[in-house]
């Protein structure tokens, strides 16, 4: 197995290479986002370990472009930006895993061979309905070739009609799958609301309401 590591931290990049050697990796290390972007776009890595805080480019910016190449090896960020929008963030970009710093090895170790054995996926497909399509990818939307700006909670309940096109959702199913509420601290005329907003965004016959019912996408 071959790895890249993209630490700017000298002592610890140091160590992991020592540690991930003597546990039977072949491992590259590099200091910059930049260089790191290279390596993992010319070389043929099982997985990368990359930094958030980097000189060059930051690791978001190096997931992101990765990503935004069709390549889909997995990569695990270690980064001591601990914050739950800085590991949303991460994830959202296209990280496999998120790791804050400090952590112990034996934790990074376990974290990596779960993420070897899931291997890489393959670029999941555009989700379309009509004119409107959302890359799981990029979290791009168009409709009709056309960008289209979502927030976060709008991307989350058009990706969940897409992938539920052929039958009713509840306003209570939605709260809990996208949400994630459980009903609580949250009323069902907040999904009203959302529903609304996309309607706005990508048009009045896009999403049907189901009288006594919940949603569906329109047929």
């Amino acid at each position: 197995m071959r790895l890249l590591v993209v630490e700017d931290e000298a002592r610890l990049a140091r160590a992991l290479q020592r540690g991930l050697t003597a546990d039977g990796f072949t491992v590259d290390v590099v200091a910059d986002g930049t260089s790191g972007l290279t390596r993992a776009l010319e070389g043929q890595y099982d997985a990368v370990l990359l930094d958030v805080m980097l000189p060059g480019l930051s690791g978001y910016e190096v997931v992101k472009q990765l990503r935004a190449e069709d390549n889909w090896v997995p990569v695990m960020m270690v980064s001591a930006k601990d914050g739950p929008y800085d590991q949303a963030d991460g994830l959202d970009y296209g990280a496999d895993d998120y790791l804050t710093k400090p952590f112990d090895y034996v934790v990074l170790l376990a974290r990596l061979r779960a993420l070897l054995r899931r291997q890489s996926d393959p670029r999941p497909p555009v989700l379309t309905h009509g004119d409107v399509a959302l890359d799981p990818a990029t979290r791009e939307v168009t409709l009709g070739g056309e960008p289209v700006a979502l927030s976060r909670r709008e991307h989350e309940l058009l990706e969940f009609f897409l992938r539920h096109p052929d039958r009713v959702v509840t306003k209570t199913e939605l709260l809990d799958r996208v949400w994630d509420a459980r009903g609580v601290g949250y009323e069902p005329n907040t999904v009203e609301v959302y529903v609304g907003y996309l309607r706005r965004k990508l048009g009045p016959g896009l999403i049907e309401t189901v009288r006594g019912a919940g949603y569906r996408l329109a047929r």
